[in-house]
C-alpha cells in the first residue's frame, strides 16, 4: 500500500485492500465488445455441454435399469418353462373325460333358477309372518329373534346368487 501498488481503505476498525486499478491499462470499446462476444459464446457452450450431460446421464440411466443379457436369457428360460407347464396342464384338461356335457349343464342351472325363486318366496312368506307378529310384540326384533330361537340370512352372512 505504501508503494502504491495496492490501495487500503478503513471501516471503522477494519482495512480492506484491494487491487489498484489505475494502474492496469484501461481496455478500448473494441476490446470490451470482443470479451462480451466471447463470454456469450463459452456460456452458449456450456449450455450445449450441459444438456449433452443430461442427455448422456439419462441414457445411462435407461441402460443402468434395462436387464443384462444373462438376466434376460434367464427370464427367457423361466417363461419357456411356465410355457410349458401351462401347454401341459391345457393338454390334460384337453384330454379329460369327465365333461360335462350342455344338457346337464342347463338342468343344474334350471335347478339353481328354482331353488333360489322358492328360497325368495319363502324368505317373503317368513318376514310377512314375523313383522305381523311383531306389531303387538312388545320387546324388539332382535330380541324376538333370541326367544324364538329365529336364525337369518344375515346371521349366517348368505345372500341370494343374482
Amino acid at each position: 500500500a505504501q508503494q502504491g501498488r495496492i490501495r487500503e481503505k478503513a471501516y471503522g476498525k477494519q482495512k480492506i485492500y484491494f487491487a489498484d486499478q489505475e494502474q492496469l491499462p484501461a481496455a478500448s470499446d473494441a476490446e470490451l465488445r470482443r470479451l462480451d462476444g466471447e463470454i456469450t459464446a463459452l456460456s452458449s457452450k456450456v449450455q450445449a455441454l450441459q444438456q449433452s450431460c443430461r442427455q448422456m446421464e439419462g441414457e445411462l440411466k435407461d441402460l443402468t435399469s434395462s436387464m443384462t443379457t444373462p438376466e434376460v436369457a434367464r427370464e427367457i428360460e423361466e417363461l419357456r418353462k411356465d410355457c410349458a407347464n401351462y401347454t401341459e396342464k391345457l393338454e390334460r384338461i384337453k384330454s379329460a373325460t369327465n365333461h360335462v356335457t350342455p344338457e346337464e349343464k342347463e338342468k343344474v342351472c334350471s335347478e339353481q333358477k328354482l331353488y333360489c325363486k322358492e328360497w325368495r318366496r319363502r324368505k317373503r312368506m317368513a318376514t310377512e309372518l314375523l313383522d305381523a307378529i311383531l306389531e303387538g310384540y312388545p320387546k324388539s326384533k332382535k330380541q324376538f329373534f333370541e326367544e324364538v330361537g329365529i336364525e337369518t340370512d344375515e346371521d349366517h352372512n348368505a345372500t341370494l346368487p343374482a
